[in-house]
């Protein structure tokens, strides 16, 4: 297994809990706790009924035909837009939420950027009777009001971050400072493959049933359990992660992941991070990280929300650095249309940021007999403001 965590928290050279004195109990606790828990057959039985029976896995690998047809290849898109609450980030809630009760917790926080980690939290925190406070940047409370009322009406309390420029950066650090103010009944649920050992290994275990599910429906479908592409789109990592878990280390797969370029990963208005990061410490652990020449973080700029974050997990970090995965930077305009071009050729309205690994799509040359996997992470009901106000940046590459 190259590309797994070792023994100390670390992928190649990235990882490891870099946290504040008052946080080394609560990390070293959860380090030792998470393996025994996740691997018992209580906790299994527990966690698949609730996936099955709550969040309506499996997700379907469906064939779409008429974009195969555009691209020359056999494209699947993998739906987890129709798990229950819209995206990915369930897998994950569901997961933390039954570690964090084995664990004795009583009190649930969580940073969110696009909301919907946030909403998923706050899901699994009305579903198990739990205080849940979610920490979201005031920019992306804006732009992602209906995610944030949902938190609400959930039963959470959504605190808006006024540091930075207000975004999911700034929530998970005001998230960090929370927790170490209440290290001893708080549990912080993590939505991202970020954060102190064992979150990155934790989230990539919890979103893995998405690969998992991937190799039984190819076969199925295809009469192989392996695609010839992987296609996702990568913030801090976690739906990239779950997509590629079981493939990691099967060379035969290729992987391509899609960052939020914004104007231009050239440009400093960018969230591509692969493309601009060097190696720095950020939220507990050493990963790829926009910062100046000073260490300094700097600010990340993209249209989606959710991909609106300075670092890239370590494990990403460590297949980015060893070449096991190709990065591209997708710009606003350029996803837009992908959100645009699906929506219009299959009848599926992406998140934005799934619509990154659309946009991809255009970039690589396949043969018709590629089999090509691409996951749609979420539903785009909460980015329809942003698609409509934004509908003209993509004219350049066709009309809708």
């Amino acid at each position: 297994m190259k590309y797994q965590v070792d023994k100390n928290g670390f992928y190649g050279e990235f990882g490891g809990a870099y946290v504040p004195e008052i946080l080394y109990k609560c990390v070293h606790d959860l380090q030792d706790a998470y393996l025994p828990i996740i691997e018992s057959e209580t906790f299994k039985a527990e966690y698949h009924a609730l996936l099955k029976d709550y969040v309506g896995r499996p997700s379907p690998l469906y064939f779409a035909r008429r974009m195969s047809e555009q691209y020359g290849c056999q494209l699947y898109l993998k739906r987890e837009d129709l798990n229950h609450t819209g995206a990915h980030k369930i897998n994950n809630t569901i997961g933390q939420i039954l570690l964090a009760k084995k664990m004795g917790k009583t009190r649930i926080i969580a940073e969110t950027g696009a909301g919907q980690h946030g909403v998923a939290t706050a899901t699994v925190c009305a579903l198990m009777n739990m205080k849940c406070e979610v920490f979201m940047g005031a920019t992306d409370v804006e732009r992602q009001h209906t995610n944030v009322e949902r938190m609400k009406m959930l039963g959470a309390e959504v605190h808006p971050v006024r540091t930075g420029n207000m975004t999911l950066s700034d929530a998970c650090s005001e998230a960090i400072r929370d927790w170490c103010c209440h290290p001893a009944d708080t549990f912080y649920i993590v939505g991202s493959t970020m954060g102190p050992h064992p979150y990155p290994d934790l989230v990539a275990r919890m979103q893995s049933v998405i690969s998992e599910e991937i190799k039984w429906q190819l076969e199925e479908k295809t009469g192989r359990n392996y695609p010839d592409y992987l296609v996702a789109c990568i913030g801090g990592g976690s739906n990239a992660a779950g997509t590629i878990y079981h493939y990691m280390d099967d060379e035969r797969v290729k992987i391509v992941l899609a960052e939020a370029g914004g104007h231009g990963w050239d440009t400093d208005y960018t969230a591509a991070t692969i493309h601009r990061g060097t190696t720095g410490i950020l939220h507990g652990a050493k990963m790829l990280v926009m910062q100046d020449g000073d260490g300094q973080i700097q600010e990340a700029f993209t249209i989606s929300a959710g991909l609106d974050y300075p670092g890239v997990g370590p494990m990403h970090s460590n297949m980015a650095k060893q070449g096991r995965t190709q990065v591209l930077s997708i710009n606003d305009d350029e996803a837009i249309y992908g959100g645009y071009e699906l929506t219009r050729m299959e009848g599926i309205i992406p998140a934005i940021e799934s619509a990154h690994a659309i946009a991809v799509l255009k970039k690589l040359n396949f043969k018709p007999t590629d089999v090509v996997v691409l996951t749609v992470s979420g539903r785009g009901d909460k980015d329809v403001e942003t698609y409509l106000k934004n509908k003209e940046m993509a004219k350049e590459y066709g009309e809708f």
